[in-house]
């Protein structure tokens, strides 16, 4: 067994502690109409081995497609607006969730991802459980129409 406390060559000074600001975040990964995603931490920009970290702001009315993210667990902060989450084989759950609320989609849960303002932009963190963007698009009927906003591109496929 290899010894994980033990000091790397540079002290911990480069490969420690890493502070992202926030007018740092990398927005060179994948966008979806409708939504915007800023990654903070992943593996290319911290090496994080286990998870990614970053920021979505879901504009007034959009909607994703039912979908879910395979074996990641997801956590959501909302930091302002509105979000509705619908869940379950056809959807049939629902919950909604305000600032300072967090939303928890364990692995394989079909959802879908709505922003319940017509007028405001939903800005929340997000975390899951990989540094590897898993999407799996199901064919089933959103019980809430996304409004022409697809949800495919290249991290969202089949």
């Amino acid at each position: 067994m290899t010894d994980q406390s033990a000091n790397p060559e540079d002290g911990w000074k480069h490969s420690g502690v890493r502070v992202i600001p926030g007018d740092q975040l990398d927005l060179n990964t994948a966008q979806t109409p409708g939504m915007n995603r800023a990654t903070a931490i992943d593996r290319a920009r911290v090496g994080a081995q286990k998870l990614w970290a970053g920021t979505v702001h879901i504009h007034a009315n959009a909607k994703t497609g039912p979908h879910h993210h395979g074996p990641l667990e997801s956590v959501i902060y909302i930091v302002s607006g509105r979000a509705r989450m619908r869940w379950g084989e056809r959807l049939e759950y629902v919950a909604e969730a305000g600032p300072g609320d967090f939303i928890y989609v364990p692995p394989y849960v079909p959802h879908q991802e709505i922003n319940a303002s017509s007028e405001e932009t939903l800005s929340c963190v997000l975390v899951r459980s990989d540094s590897e963007a898993v999407v799996v698009n199901l064919d089933i009927e959103p019980a809430e129409t996304p409004e022409g906003v697809a949800w495919i591109d290249p991290i969202h496929r089949s």
